[in-house]
């Protein structure tokens, strides 16, 4: 059944998992992003239990615009409507107007009809001047490489590119993994360091089953050694290392230094010409990283509608509020952090 409609532009669910259409769209849109494909609707709901209501506008039986919108309910960091949950871009990607009027409207309705506390979109560029925005907390980088991977480690600048020279002199390798034995173990460890709880392990191989041949693992070793492990995404001539860390070990082979070029390298090999390093928050070691590379900060729009609040909630590291917790959670076992992790993680979206 129609959820809503405005000037002719009828909207309505997406019911089944990955959509030929849908995904096709998004594509098609200069705007779109990885995070917009329906895939995500499969991998969320499996992973986590959260409901998906992925809303598409149709005029004239053609598709002209896609919301996707995670509802994420718990007892720690509240009730809210997400586009899209667990990723860093999202929101409404029209092709007209009348087409974000629509799933507007309909995501609206929805919220309301949920109950939930505020309804978020995870923007690139912001769309709603009326509505509250943050767009201090986050920034994203992204940048265009060379498709000469010689070209491309000159362009890094000479600290940084000192660091991955480093790297490949102590004799560091990459290697693709058809599964998640070497990564979540590295993942999960380099998180609890950071005080961060870790996503269960089934997210991450919902990720691999779904995505496939665009979800692809690389780990760096040593001398047959696991140092570093990141998973990254590909969307059209981008690659996004999205989920990357290391364990104790790995600094003092700059094995995370490596990791990121290892993973540029084979971009340029593979015609790929877009990096995005993916999200920050302003003023972390995160951010200082990525600036090294040469990577310059884009803000990022996080627009919200409250429905049942006052005012935008800071749900982040960096909030005082969770000091506590965040130094706590450092010092956890990684035994410890590994079971409770996902318990709170799956509320972090």
């Amino acid at each position: 059944m129609p959820l809503d409609t405005a000037d002719s532009v009828q909207v309505d669910r997406l019911l089944d998992g990955c959509d030929a259409a849908w995904d096709r769209f998004v594509r098609e849109r200069p705007e779109g992003t990885f995070f917009h494909l329906s895939g995500w609707k499969a991998v969320i709901e499996e992973s986590f239990g959260h409901r998906c209501h992925y809303l598409t506008a149709r005029q004239g039986g053609e598709i002209v615009g896609v919301l996707p919108l995670t509802h994420v309910r718990g007892r720690i960091f509240g009730n809210s409507l997400i586009s899209n949950g667990f990723c860093v871009y999202g929101g409404p990607l029209a092709a007209t107007p009348a087409a974000l009027r629509a799933l507007d409207d309909a995501a609206i309705a929805l919220a309301r009809e949920l109950k939930v506390e505020r309804l978020e979109y995870r923007l690139r560029s912001p769309q709603h001047p009326d509505w509250p925005c943050n767009s201090e907390t986050y920034v994203t980088f992204r940048k265009a490489i060379e498709a000469d991977p010689d070209k491309a480690m000159l362009a890094i600048p000479r600290k940084q590119r000192a660091m991955v020279r480093k790297g490949i002199k102590q004799g560091l390798t990459g290697e693709v993994d058809g599964d998640l034995s070497r990564f979540f173990p590295l993942y999960a460890e380099s998180v609890r360091n950071l005080g961060t709880p870790v996503l269960s392990r089934r997210y991450y191989e919902c990720l691999k089953s779904v995505f496939r041949e665009a979800c692809e693992i690389v780990t760096v070793t040593k001398d047959g050694q696991p140092l570093s492990s990141v998973l990254s995404f590909f969307f059209r001539d981008e690659v996004l290392p999205y989920y990357g860390g290391g364990g104790q070990a790995a600094r003092a082979y700059a094995a995370n230094d490596f990791m990121y070029w290892e993973v540029m390298r084979r971009a340029c090999e593979s015609g790929l010409r877009l990096f995005d390093f993916g999200r920050s928050k302003v003023g972390t070691g995160s951010f200082a990283f990525k600036k090294h590379w040469g990577f310059e900060p884009e803000p990022l729009y996080y627009e919200h509608r409250l429905l049942r609040l006052d005012e935008v909630p800071e749900i982040n590291p960096l909030n005082p509020k969770y000091a506590l917790m965040v130094a706590t959670w450092k010092r956890l076992p990684l035994a410890v952090a590994n079971t409770l992790g996902p318990l709170v993680a799956r509320e972090l979206a």
